[in-house]
C-alpha cells in the first residue's frame, strides 16, 4: 500500500450523487407530465423518480452511492489515523460518536414540522449510522481490501436472503391492519418473490414490532414507501463494497489499472444482481435493500467510480470536476438542506422582490425548471463560498 492520499474521483463522484439529490428542485417529473407522448420526457421522468418497488432508476442510485462512498472514504481515514499513531480506543470512540450523530440527525430531520419526535430508522443517514460502527471495526481489524470484507458481504447477503425467505407473514392480522391505511397497496408479487412483497415481508414485520416500542402519536402499521429499519444490514454490505473500492484506490496499481479493475468488478456485480432478479431468486428492491439490489446497485457504484477515476485521476486533469467537488465537500450539509424547506424560501424571496412571474422566462410550463435552476445556483454559490473559506460540516 502507498501512503494515503485523497482521491479526486471519490470527491467528484460524491458531488455528482449529491447534485442528483439537489436536482429534485428542478421538478423534472412534473414537467414530464406535460409531454405524455414524448419518449425523451418519459425517460427523464423515470430516472428522476424512485421506482415503485422492483427495478432501478438513476435516482435510485443516490442512496447506494452515498453509502458506498462512506466505505471508500473510510479506507483512507483508517490509513491516515493509523499512520498518525492514533489508538484503537480513540478511533473507536470517534466512530461510535459519528454513528450516534448520524442516527440522531436522521431522526431530527424526519421530525421537522411534526408535533412529536418521529422515530424512524430507514432514511439514508440513520441507515449509515446503524452500520457505521461494524464497518469501522471491520476496517480497523483488517486493512482494505481484505478477503474478510468480501466474506462479510457474502454472509450478510446470505443471512438477509434466508431471513426474508423464512419469515412467516400473518395474512389475516396484517391485512386487517393495512386496511386502515388510505393509500392503495401495490400489485402483489407472485410465487417465491412474494417473500419480498411490500409491507408484507420481514422488514415490515420487524418494524411493526420495533417502531411501536417508541412513543408514537398513532400505532405504526406500515411505511408508505415500504422502507424498513433492518435494511441497515444489507446497507452495511454496500458500505463494505465501498471499503474494498477505497482499499484498491490506495493500492500501488496504476490509475488505468484501477479503472479496469473497478469496471470489471462493476460489470460482474451488475450481472450477478440482474441474473438473481431475472431468475426470481430475489427481486431487485431498493426500498428494502434486497441482496440482488446490493449487488446490482453496487455494480453501478463501481462503474461510476471507474468513470470518474478515468476522467480525473487517470487522465491527470481534474479542473472540470471542481463544481462537483465543491458540492461533495459538504455532503452532510447538502443532505440537511435537501430535507428542509429552504428551496421554497428562496423561490418565495425572488417572487417577492421581482414579481410573481419572475420565473416564467418562456412560459408557465417552464417555471418549475427555471425556479429550480435558480435555487441550484444559490446553493452552489453558498457551497463555493464555504469551500473557498475551507469551512466544512463534519460529523
Amino acid at each position: 500500500m502507498i501512503a494515503p492520499t485523497r482521491a479526486t474521483s471519490i470527491d467528484a463522484y460524491r458531488g455528482f450523487a449529491m447534485f442528483l439529490m439537489l436536482a429534485e428542485v428542478l421538478q423534472l417529473p412534473r414537467i414530464a407530465k406535460e409531454f405524455p407522448g414524448s419518449p425523451f420526457w418519459k425517460s427523464v421522468r423515470f430516472h428522476t423518480t424512485h421506482v415503485e418497488w422492483i427495478g432501478c432508476s438513476l435516482h435510485d442510485l443516490i442512496q447506494p452511492s452515498f453509502s458506498f462512498l462512506v466505505g471508500a472514504a473510510l479506507a483512507f481515514s483508517i490509513a491516515r489515523r493509523k499512520a498518525d499513531g492514533q489508538s484503537f480506543g480513540r478511533a473507536a470512540l470517534h466512530a461510535g460518536w459519528r454513528a450516534f450523530a448520524l442516527v440522531t440527525l436522521g431522526i431530527v430531520l424526519r421530525s421537522i414540522g411534526k408535533p412529536h419526535t418521529v422515530f424512524t430508522f430507514e432514511d439514508t443517514l440513520t441507515q449509515i449510522g446503524l452500520g457505521y460502527l461494524p464497518l469501522f471495526l471491520l476496517a480497523w481489524a483488517y486493512p482494505a481490501p481484505s478477503s474478510r470484507h468480501a466474506l462479510a458481504i457474502v454472509l450478510i447477503l446470505g443471512f438477509t436472503w434466508l431471513a426474508y425467505v423464512g419469515y412467516d407473514w400473518n395474512l389475516e392480522t396484517s391485512t386487517a391492519e393495512l386496511s386502515r391505511e388510505p393509500s392503495p397497496r401495490p400489485l402483489p408479487l407472485e410465487g417465491f418473490e412474494a417473500h419480498w412483497q411490500k409491507n408484507e415481508n420481514l422488514g415490515w414485520g420487524f418494524d411493526h414490532w420495533f417502531l411501536n416500542q417508541f412513543g408514537r402519536q398513532s400505532h405504526f402499521t406500515r411505511n408508505r414507501g415500504g422502507y424498513a429499519t433492518i435494511s441497515a444490514g444489507p446497507t452495511l454490505a454496500t458500505m463494505l463494497l465501498g471499503l474494498l473500492a477505497g482499499g484498491w484506490m490506495r493500492s500501488e496499481r496504476t490509475a488505468w489499472r484501477k479503472v479496469g479493475l473497478f469496471a470489471a468488478v462493476g460489470a460482474g456485480l451488475l450481472g450477478a444482481g440482474w441474473v438473481i432478479d431475472a431468475l426470481g431468486v430475489c427481486p431487485m428492491v431498493k426500498r428494502i435493500w434486497t441482496p440482488s439490489w446490493v449487488l446490482f446497485s453496487g455494480g453501478w457504484c463501481f462503474v461510476l467510480l471507474a468513470l470518474f477515476h478515468a476522467a480525473t485521476d487517470a487522465v491527470g486533469y481534474r479542473g472540470w470536476s471542481y463544481p462537483l467537488r465543491v458540492i461533495g465537500a459538504n455532503s452532510i450539509l447538502i443532505y440537511c438542506v435537501a430535507e428542509v424547506p429552504i428551496a421554497a424560501f428562496i423561490v418565495g424571496t425572488v417572487k417577492t422582490h421581482f414579481g410573481a412571474n419572475a420565473f416564467q422566462l418562456f412560459d408557465a410550463r417552464s417555471e418549475p425548471v427555471v425556479a429550480g435552476a435558480t435555487v441550484l445556483a444559490v446553493y452552489w454559490l453558498a457551497l463555493w463560498w464555504l469551500h473557498s473559506k475551507k469551512l466544512f460540516v463534519r460529523i
